[in-house]
């Protein structure tokens, strides 16, 4: 019986690889725990926990340490044999788990740490440093992009909206190794918090203007103390759920740190907006939902969640802050949570190309999902002011950075940063899943080269179909574009005071901007205008 019971309980550990490895490892280590690195073109980060276990709630001390010996430099794990190179940053930091279903449904982990003086068990207090070129702060991500096996979506909305929006989190790729054994490719990222270097948020007071500002909130779950909205959210044809509703959760201050003053002045605030949304004369500029918030902010926040047809768009990880009313009285939204856009999605119709995420209400209502889009969205997008914002914003994006060619030279770049010094090959290695399903996979690549070919096809038609709704014609002549970039700049002027010049006569064609026969400095007015907005 005794060996019936040892063979027994040897079946159960040897037929389960993961619980296996956790049985003797609970830090979830990947499947093979022998990848060699020598040399990389990324950071390398090496975290010791000194074998303690890695908490979702509670954080431990752990020791960071970070070679980068700069852009385009190789950086080699033997430190002995390669004396001299740059410690980015080395000390201690306040480590845990982070993340939803980025830790529950992936194998690979998130963290977040905080850097620290000295260790906790010794009385060690967070401090504010620079981590690969990034802001000083006192709270960090490392993302461990898993479902994501592009390793782009995050950063690549990030890339995309930050000409356009107050803050974008910046991140870089880094090779992670934990208590000495490779975990593979991770992103050491900002966070969306009130530093300086990020949302630059004051401490809210007590009262006076020191009341009113700054607070950050998330709508998201209820697995954190929420509030919940006065209000509903709607099908795509206006109708009420009245059984679902919308959560605020309170990120900057947390919950726990806000008093009864504070919590009653930011949740009335959320109030007063909503109850401008939803008045009859909501469009009004002057009593309507634009006295409470920025308006383009929400139109650039649309535009990323659209763009990538994020299907957890606006109803997760969506983040509104506000600062003192001496600052901004207007609410603002920051991004955050792309790793299963852009059509990496199997659920709730995620992997479309043509629908609007913004009326994902009735396929998420159906499907049972009780987390639904906020109510504001529908009512912004009936409103003529609105749309015709949104409509010039996409023109703007897609005749500067969100031109189909330069987000394909974004996405080739970054692949080449992941390849070119075999992280990619190293990361397949200890996470062996090409060719498998990863929730929520719609697409299951065969390899790195294949699941970027099908991220730039997919993006390619979500373009297309956007460019046919918002009216914006990618091919059509845009007046004052001389140097044909498909934006006009003060470079299109130089170039016209080059032709004038006869020093240049490369832009003849096009220098004409105004169209009555000659080049004149009248067509350099004409593009003043333009850039006035006149």
């Amino acid at each position: 019986m005794k060996k019936q019971l040892l063979f027994a309980l040897f079946l159960l550990v040897a037929t389960s690889t993961v619980q296996a490895k956790w049985w003797w490892n609970p830090n979830y280590p990947p499947d093979n725990e022998n990848v060699q690195l020598t040399q990389t073109n990324l950071p390398i980060a090496w975290l010791e926990v000194d074998g303690q276990t890695i908490d979702r709630e509670e954080r431990i001390t752990a020791r960071l340490k970070i070679i980068h010996n700069g852009d385009g430099e190789i950086n080699y794990a033997d430190t002995v044999a390669h004396p001299g190179q740059t410690v980015d940053y080395e000390g201690y930091v306040a480590l845990k788990y982070r993340g939803n279903s980025s830790f529950t449904s992936s194998d690979k982990k998130p963290y977040s740490f905080r850097p620290l003086n000295a260790p906790l068990e010794d009385g060690g207090t967070k401090e504010k440093v620079k981590i690969l070129g990034m802001g000083k702060d006192n709270n960090w991500a490392i993302l461990a992009p898993y479902s994501d096996k592009s390793m782009m979506r995050d950063l690549l909305a990030f890339e995309l909206s930050r000409p356009w929006m107050e803050f974008c989190p910046q991140g870089k790729y880094c090779e992670l190794f934990l208590d000495g054994t490779y975990y593979g490719i991770y992103i050491m990222c900002e966070l969306p918090t009130k530093g300086k270097q990020r949302l630059n948020l004051d401490d809210p007071g007590e009262e006076g203007d020191e009341l009113t500002g700054g607070y950050l909130l998330e709508v998201d779950r209820t697995d954190e103390v929420t509030y919940t909205s006065k209000y509903h959210p709607m099908t795509k044809n206006g109708q009420w759920l009245n059984n679902r509703y919308i959560n605020y959760q309170f990120k900057e201050p947390e919950y726990e740190d806000l008093t009864e003053t504070q919590y009653n002045y930011i949740t009335g605030q959320v109030d007063v907006m909503e109850n401008a949304l939803n008045s009859s004369n909501y469009t009004d500029p002057e009593v309507g939902y634009r006295k409470y918030m920025d308006v383009m902010s929400f139109v650039d926040f649309q535009i990323a969640q659209e763009l990538s047809h994020n299907v957890d768009g606006y109803r997760l990880s969506s983040k509104i802050y506000k600062r003192r009313d001496s600052v901004d009285p207007r609410f603002k939204m920051v991004l955050w949570d792309f790793n299963i856009a852009y059509g990496n999605s199997d659920y709730y119709q995620g992997w479309y190309t043509n629908t609007w995420i913004y009326e994902n209400n009735d396929v998420l209502n159906s499907n049972g999902d009780t987390q639904l889009v906020p109510f504001w969205w529908y009512k912004l997008n009936k409103d003529p002011y609105y749309q015709n914002l949104l409509k010039n914003r996409w023109a703007q994006c897609r005749r500067s950075n969100m031109r189909e060619d330069r987000i394909m030279e974004k996405i080739d770049s970054m692949a080449t940063q992941l390849t070119s010094g075999g992280a990619m090959t190293r990361n397949s290695q200890a996470w062996p899943r090409w060719g498998q399903y990863v929730w929520p996979n719609y697409y299951v690549a065969q390899n790195f080269n294949d699941e970027v070919s099908h991220l730039k096809q997919w993006i390619s038609q979500r373009l297309a179909w956007m460019d046919q709704k918002l009216g914006f014609d990618p091919n059509a002549v845009v007046v004052g574009d001389v140097n044909g970039d498909g934006e006009v700049t003060s470079v299109d002027i130089t170039c016209i005071y080059n032709y004038l010049l006869h020093s240049d006569m490369t832009y003849y064609d096009t220098s004409d901007v105004n169209g009555d026969g000659q080049v004149t400095s009248t067509d350099i007015t004409v593009i003043y205008n333009i850039l006035l907005g006149n």
